[in-house]
């Protein structure tokens, strides 16, 4: 063993901050993995150990994403790994948490008793940081707004053990990407894009809190075992092409639904042309494909990217042990896709769905087929998927071709910096200045219009308009809460060239703009650094470690308060099947989980289970009247809210169920979206098929996500039916369901209904819920 010592010094605008790090460690096996975090560690050996095992029982050659997964497995030696059926009881490594979702993350562990986390874990607040006027003034105004939730996030974080990084610190995923991720860490974040670590050759998945909790407490978590698909990445980037056009492309051949259940792992030789933060702006955005994560193997884009944020150990030690960090010659996809990336066109995704994929030279056409508005009311770049030091450089380039000419954007044009690092470096190196003088507003360093804080005044709601973005959704009225938005997902370069053309039908690559004086130019393709040649500059210190004790420290939660709740214990299972359940809600089409729990301004009550099911499936179709948010109460007959006629059916002991479509609960990791139904009385959600993280977490809060045996079956069920579950005495895994359809008209009719329930996930059933069964194992 030897003993060493690391100081790292990193400069601050008025001095400097200094960071201690001393262990004692195998140098050849582990190194303090971050300089917030002094005693936790990479243990690579641990990795090799297991890994080694399952290929030996295996016998065959493993895919990267199979190594890191099964390398981290509770019993390696006993584990049933089978692609796509078993169920993998896994110890990932850290856990991470943004402010919206760690307030309910964070009550489900206090009420489990325990008292610290048993892994390494983070609070970031990113979400509850409205866009208004800019970023001084808008994180300001958060502060003050969002006091008390930030006060029992920082108080919470400090007494269980938990890091806490403060409001304008910047979004989760960049800040994981910079501070915590390394190649073969499993890292589980409670935010869907949570994959974006990817791009740092880690296994990085959104789940929903409660599974947070399972792994705060040392609790082995579950995931059922994925199957990978293969990307072959040919050729190299160039020109307009970005590696946002990577997954844009890919979203336009698996739909948004086409991986679910499977990792994505990247591979072939166009790997090499594709920065650090370019893999992870793809792996980010795997999450509109329902995909479990994306992964890419370790290389010397990597190796760069971490000696530049200050971990050059960790560099080393990736670079020794490569051989776990890529995936195994001969290993086996279950499904190959190869690109070209020299063929690669630049693309744009949308309007109202992230997987309607279309070449940008083509939109202008395609719009004016479909009748989209041509006009760009306003482009907006940045957000977790696109907010890198690279991408700000490419847009600046553009924007300085403008300013050249005497141009400035047309349409309003919003940047929102992916950290503190970044923002304050790309104010040191005067990209920020020309994203201002080309007519840009710098947001804070926060998620803002990407998931709906945009207090946007320039349309009225209803009023159709376009909008261009470099985030990763556009469901609709996700950005601005107005369904006559439709909004494009492109890459930061393509959103900055339509802002100064202010029109759809620009293509950068043939078109010209026309300067102020008539003359007629083309923008060049767009350049920018990797990475900063001065290094980066952290900005403001930010972050708040937990103290060694935090026992004494006290959590308080005001009865009285409207952002915060306390929770109470959902009821268990009676004993016996479910009668006379009535539809809430027959939904019609996509119902994602903004449909189901709307964010925007709804954000603020993400700590206050009662108060936040006031928005239970009010962006939803209901298919008896095609409206939104209107359904019979079918106790009075007449028409109401979604959650009122909930409410009104828990007041008079009345239980629910909801009937859905294709890849119900599609998007964010949002656990909201299962506790809110369970809160209001609803017993099973019944659909054609889940979207993977939202069936969890409906099993996770004791409710019954079923599949018809027979997709047809969703046209038998009519919205005044009471529907009865049957079986749930014998409820085994891999044994369907039965549910008994009584119509008004005094006929009935029986269907099978499938569930993917484990003997562990049917015991949080009868428990209640997971939390309530946790808790029942520590008596």
């Amino acid at each position: 063993m030897c003993i060493f010592r690391v100081w790292l010094f990193l400069a601050l605008g008025q001095g400097a901050r200094r960071f201690h790090v001393a262990a004692a460690l195998n140098a050849k096996a582990k190194v303090s993995m971050s300089r917030f975090e002094p005693n936790s560690y990479i243990n690579y050996d641990m990795l090799r150990s297991n890994i080694d095992i399952v290929r030996k029982r295996l016998n065959r050659p493993l895919t990267l994403s199979e190594k890191i997964v099964y390398g981290h497995l509770d019993d390696p030696a006993g584990q049933e790994i089978v692609r796509g059926r078993t169920y993998l009881r896994l110890r990932p490594d850290r856990v991470a948490m943004q402010d919206a979702t760690a307030q309910m993350a964070m009550l489900q562990f206090i009420s489990s008793g325990l008292p610290k986390v048993a892994v390494p874990s983070t609070i970031h607040c990113d979400h509850l940081i409205e866009a208004q006027i800019g970023g001084a003034q808008d994180l300001q105004r958060a502060k003050e707004v969002n006091h008390e939730v930030y006060n029992f996030l920082a108080s919470a974080g400090a007494k269980y053990g938990v890091g806490f990084w403060k409001p304008g610190s910047g979004i989760i995923h960049q800040i994981i990407l910079e501070n915590y991720a390394y190649p073969g860490v499993m890292l589980i974040g409670t935010d869907s894009h949570t994959p974006n670590g990817g791009g740092l050759g880690c296994i990085c998945i959104g789940v929903g809190g409660a599974d947070a909790v399972d792994v705060m407490a040392g609790i082995p978590w579950e995931l059922k075992c994925p199957n990978v698909i293969g990307v072959k990445l040919t050729g190299t980037l160039s020109g307009w092409t970005s590696p946002k056009d990577v997954i844009l492309k890919v979203a336009g051949i698996l739909t948004v639904k086409g991986g679910t259940g499977a990792i994505v792992e990247y591979h072939g030789p166009g790997v090499d042309s594709i920065s650090c933060t370019g893999m992870a702006t793809i792996c980010n955005m795997g999450a509109e494909i329902g995909a479990t994560t994306s992964v890419f193997p370790f290389n010397h884009r990597m190796k760069t990217y971490l000696e530049k944020t200050g971990r050059g150990e960790i560099a080393a030690l990736a670079n020794e042990n490569q051989d776990l960090l890529v995936p195994d010659s001969g290993c086996h996809y279950d499904q190959i896709i190869e690109i070209n990336l020299s063929e690669l066109k630049p693309h744009i995704n949308g309007p109202f769905t992230p997987d309607l994929a279309h070449p940008v030279s083509d939109i202008g056409s395609v719009a004016e087929k479909n009748g989209w508005p041509l006009d760009v009311k306003v482009g907006l770049i940045g957000s977790c998927t696109n907010s890198s030091y690279e991408d700000m450089g490419r847009a600046a380039s553009l924007a300085k071709q403008a300013l050249d000419k005497g141009l400035k954007c047309k349409a309003q044009f919003t940047v929102t910096p992916g950290s503190e690092q970044i923002r304050a470096t790309i104010e040191r190196d005067g990209y920020a200045k020309l994203l201002r003088d080309v007519g840009g507003v710098v947001l804070a360093n926060a998620c803002g219009p990407c998931i709906g804080q945009w207090d946007r005044r320039d349309v009225k709601k209803g009023e159709k308009n376009t909008i261009v973005t470099s985030f990763n959704r556009n469901f609709t009225a996700r950005n601005d809460a107005n369904p006559a938005t439709h909004a494009f997902v492109t890459s930061p370069e393509i959103v900055t060239a339509l802002a100064i053309a202010g029109t759809l039908k620009f293509n950068p690559e043939t078109d010209f703009l026309t300067a102020p004086n008539g003359e007629k130019f083309k923008l060049v393709p767009p350049t920018g650094d990797e990475l900063p040649a001065r290094d980066f500059d952290p900005g403001q210190d930010t972050y708040q470690h937990p103290p060694p004790d935090g026992s004494g420290l006290k959590v308080d939660v005001n009865p009285q308060s409207n952002r915060l709740q306390l929770l109470e214990p959902f009821d268990r299972w009676s004993g016996n099947d479910l009668e006379d359940l009535r539809v809430l809600i027959k939904v019609k089409g996509k119902c994602t989980t903004d449909h189901i729990s709307a964010a925007g301004p709804w954000l603020k009550f993400r700590g206050h289970l009662d108060n936040i099911s006031n928005n239970l499936l009010i962006g939803a179709v209901n298919i008896e009247n095609d409206a939104v948010n209107k359904i019979r109460n079918l106790l009075t007959g007449e028409f109401g809210g979604v959650p009122d006629v909930a409410r009104h059916y828990k007041k008079h002991n009345v239980s629910w169920v909801v009937v859905g479509d294709e890849n119900y609960g599609e998007g964010s990791s949002r656990e909201h979206a299962a506790l809110e139904p369970r809160h209001l009385g609803g017993r099973a959600i019944i659909v054609k098929s889940f979207a993977r993280i939202h069936e969890t977490n409906l099993k996770k809060q004791g409710l019954l996500p079923l599949t018809f045996s027979n997709p047809a079956d969703y046209d038998k069920i009519r919205p005044d039916d009471k529907i009865s579950i049957v079986g749930l005495k014998s409820f085994a895994p891999g044994k369907p369901l039965k549910a008994v359809i009584k119509h008004s008209d005094g006929s009935s009719e029986t269907i099978e209904l499938n569930h993917t329930f484990n003997e562990t996930q049917i015991e949080w059933f009868q428990a209640g819920s997971a939390l309530n069964r946790m808790k029942a194992l520590q008596k």
